[in-house]
């Protein structure tokens, strides 16, 4: 008759209000005693029956005492609870889960007077633009933390709503004023300085009386007041007031609960503070006379010009103007009479290198005109945009390095290879034999001062291999010391575990070389110069100069010296080309600037520190060679031709746009027996090519050339030869050969300039 499972008591338990147990108690215990006395089969059943009846009636009546105590604890709470609403002079609602008002205070009677309203969202509505959205908001926060709050704009100022959690279905609602105070606690509105407290979203929660003054209205929303958003601190910003636009020097500083304090300090304002107020505004600040003498200074602007501005008389002794002079623009600012003239400026200092943004104002001291100039730190601005500039700059220096040497490698070969086609119609013991040799060695001189602009600028060709450092260093000892002379002394120290790298060695004794004599020029009383080598492996990248040199492992090459050091105004020009601080004559300018080129053409990268009087450190960062396992299976030996082809034999097609190196060329293969097709541009060389008839062993070409480039055409002609030859000759590096160059089969690549002997054994070697 009645179920025992517990899962159906618990679910029965849940179904039924707590008010109407105790009744259901009574009615199953009315039941259980009928059952015993009247319809129970025998004794037991009918005691057992009785006993269950009499503790439902029991429990019933336990459960119908507590449900009294508890309903009179909770009419006395809320008595209690209301008592307290009406004696509090902040609005207060008794709110259910549902919205619906269950009572209001008289603070909220008077405030709210929309007495019909049956909802709390309906109570709000003329306060709140969306009120149910509100509501919601903070309820759903309640009920997970047992109380919530929240600081919201409306028309009239900034309402703070809390809600507190009373019972599962009751809430009690308060809504505050704020109070006109700022983060500090004094009263905003005694401030002259307009303020605006602001939240997240650049919601304005607050506007002092100035700030309403200055604007002229009161405003919602950051955006709508300034005309650039965000507003820059410490600058000068424009505002939209009603009045018109307005400047003014914006100061932000962090409050409590994600809030934030803006200080507007208008220009105008600026110009009639008084002393105190302009000793402590949050700005720098410097007044000005018409002629640049500094009539005043503040705090801020003290800190920010450093010691020497407590001595210093005219703007001219604290900075430095980057352009036009410092006068000509005070001039020109008090003639125009126009606000928020801007220039950047670098500071006097010492210490550090600082730069000023400068905004000069028109103002009236003394009945004279006068200028306001507010001072903002630039330093971060100005750092990033020299390292643009110096990017850029060193860039166009090595492209315009690259044209000229490439021009001056066709000279170079045009002179040195009609002086050898003169020296092989004139013996030893002819006069004029002595001055072709001169000639031939200055020629010799010049190619190797164009290869060094051809280091710097990336573009020479380079003939890695695998190097020991320890080896090459050891190797070039004997001549390093004799360059340091006998008032230096060179040591050098290894890392006994030092990995192999891959380089040009010839390239990597030169850098060395460089780096040695420029230390040595660096000490002219004598000293110590130090090579170093270590492994080093980076976990992280390092960032550095403008550079950045990957996680890896690396080899390092320490140069340093005990010398004169080098000024920090010209460690960001030394490797530039031509750039040097010897005398005239002691030096070309390009020693540096060829040991930069040739080190980021090998894939590594150099530092230098220095500080003057103590000396400098060269560190050169070299990546380690990583052995590939070979992949292919090892070649047979071939067996030897039957007969190799003569020196001399085969027909060369010649094309090169400098007719002084195109007319070298072709007597020096045709002196040799080759015969030669000669073709001033690629255009004419396909066109010489289109006649079926003529044959061609090799083609000798120019990588560039107006129009069609040595590569195109030559990739144009092989479709039709594909057997043909190719020499690539160019005034640039190998790499001016594009990746998908370099794979033209059965080509080599021969740099300018070169001599009769190198073309022609070139030429020999690709047609046998």
């Amino acid at each position: 008759m009645f179920s025992r499972d517990p899962a159906t008591l618990t679910n029965l338990n849940a179904m039924v209000p707590e008010r109407g147990r105790a009744v259901i108690l009574f009615a199953l215990a009315i039941a259980l005693v009928a059952y015993a006395t009247l319809a129970a089969p025998n004794l037991v059943i009918s005691r057992a029956s009785l006993a269950i009846g009499g503790t439902l009636v029991l429990t019933g009546a336990v459960i119908g005492v507590i449900r009294l105590i508890d309903g009179r604890a909770r009419r006395i709470a809320i008595d209690m609870l209301e008592r307290f609403m009406a004696d509090d002079t902040t609005p207060a609602f008794l709110v259910t889960t549902k919205g619906e008002i269950r009572s209001r205070n008289p603070a909220a009677r008077r405030r709210f007077t929309d007495f019909d309203a049956n909802t709390f969202a309906d109570a709000l509505r003329a306060t709140f633009a969306n009120p149910a959205a509100v509501f919601f908001r903070l309820q759903t926060r309640a009920q997970e933390a047992g109380a919530a709050k929240e600081d919201i704009a409306t028309r009239t100022g900034v309402l703070r709503l809390s809600v507190h959690r009373l019972e599962p279905d009751q809430y009690l609602w308060r809504i505050e004023d704020m109070p006109d105070r700022v983060a500090s606690g004094r009263s905003a509105d005694s401030l002259p300085v307009p303020v605006l407290t602001v939240g997240r979203n650049n919601t304005v929660l607050y506007m002092n009386e100035a700030a309403r003054r200055l604007i002229g209205e009161r405003i919602k929303s950051l955006d709508r007041l300034f005309q650039e958003s965000p507003p820059r601190q410490g600058e000068v910003n424009t505002i939209t007031t009603a009045s018109g636009p307005a400047q003014v020097v914006v100061s932000e500083f962090e409050a409590s609960a994600g809030r934030r304090e803006i200080y507007l300090t208008s220009l105008k304002d600026l110009v009639g503070a008084q002393e105190a107020a302009f000793e402590t505004m949050p700005v720098a600040l410097m007044k000005l006379g018409r002629d640049g003498k500094i009539l005043a200074c503040n705090r801020g602007a003290m800190r920010l010009l450093g010691e020497q501005a407590a001595e210093a008389t005219w703007l001219s002794d604290v900075m430095q103007g980057l352009g036009r002079p410092i006068r000509e623009w005070l001039r020109e600012t008090l003639s125009s009479g126009a606000s928020g003239s801007s220039e950047f400026l670098r500071l006097s200092r010492s210490d550090r290198e600082v730069f000023v943004q400068v905004t000069l104002n028109p103002i009236q001291e003394g009945g004279e005109a006068a200028l306001m100039a507010v001072l903002n730190d630039a330093t971060e601005l100005k750092t990033l945009e020299a390292q643009f500039v110096q990017s850029q700059k060193m860039q166009a220096i090595g492209q315009l390095a690259g044209g000229v040497a490439h021009d001056f490698n066709n000279l170079l070969t045009a002179i040195s290879g009609h002086c050898d086609l003169l020296l092989l119609r004139h013996d030893q013991g002819d006069q004029d034999y002595g001055d072709l040799v001169q000639i031939h060695q200055n020629a010799n001189r010049a190619a190797a001062l164009v290869s060094q602009l051809l280091a710097f600028s990336r573009k020479q060709t380079l003939r890695p291999e695998v190097l020991d450092l320890r080896d090459t260093l050891s190797d070039l000892t004997h001549l390093l010391n004799r360059l340091v002379g006998e008032k230096v002394t060179l040591t050098l120290s290894h890392d006994p575990v030092l990995r192999s790298i891959r380089a040009d060695k010839r390239q990597l004794e030169q850098v060395l070389m460089n780096l040695v004599v420029n230390a040595r020029d660096a000490m002219p009383q004598g000293g110590e110069i130090r090579i170093e080598t270590e492994m080093v492996n980076l976990d992280n990248a390092i960032e550095r100069n403008r550079a950045t040199v990957p996680p890896g492992e690396y080899v390092t090459v320490k140069v340093s010296d005990c010398g004169l050091g080098i000024p920090p105004d010209k460690l960001q020009k030394i490797f530039e080309p031509f750039y040097t601080t010897k005398r005239t004559g002691e030096g070309t300018g390009l020693g540096l600037s060829t040991v930069y080129g040739i080190i980021k053409q090998t894939g590594g990268y150099i530092f230098v520190d220095s500080s003057q009087g103590q000396g400098s450190v060269f560190t050169i960062y070299l990546p380690v060679h990583e052995e590939m396992p070979s992949t292919q299976p090892a070649r047979s030996v071939q067996p030897a031709a039957a007969q190799a082809a003569k020196h001399g034999e085969g027909v060369v097609l010649l094309v090169e746009d400098e007719a002084p190196v195109r007319a070298f060329a072709s007597r020096a293969l045709r002196l040799r027996g080759y015969t030669v097709l000669e073709a001033a541009s690629a255009e004419d060389a396909l066109k010489t090519l289109d006649d079926p008839n003529v044959t061609v062993d090799l083609f000798v070409t120019d990588v560039v050339m107006p129009g069609m480039d040595g590569p195109s055409w030559v990739k144009k002609a092989l479709e039709d030869r594909p057997g043909v030859r190719v020499v690539f000759v160019s005034g640039y590096a190998e790499g001016a050969l594009g990746e998908e160059d370099t794979a033209i089969p059965n080509s080599v690549f021969l740099p300018k300039p070169f001599s009769l002997s190198e073309l022609a054994e070139t030429v020999h070697r690709q047609l046998n």
